[in-house]
């Protein structure tokens, strides 16, 4: 019984960080982190004509740590495994 009770609490905590690093990664893909200046910068030359195609729009992107990455990868393959022992067992029944 203790065993499944540490499973329980180890699979949760897989989950939470797995949602943690996805959360995280969105949200540097989607310009909400500190290392970009989308406050002052894009939106002061939002309404001049053209300056999209004068400014790169790769310079706006951030890179994602990579420990971010491989946790999430450790994180969606120890909930891979857990559904797949789930199932298992559901079909021994």
């Amino acid at each position: 019984m203790k065993k499944r009770t540490i499973i329980k609490v180890v699979t949760i905590i897989v989950v939470v960080a797995t949602l943690f690093c996805a959360v995280y990664i969105m949200a540097h893909r989607m310009g909400l982190s500190d290392e970009l200046d989308f406050g002052a910068g894009a939106y002061y030359y939002a309404d001049i004509p053209g300056f999209d195609k004068i400014v790169d729009k790769a310079s706006y992107s951030t890179k994602v740590p990579m420990w971010i990455h491989i946790v999430l990868f450790l994180c969606w393959g120890w909930l891979m495994y857990r559904l797949w022992v789930w199932i298992d067992g559901k079909g021994r029944k």
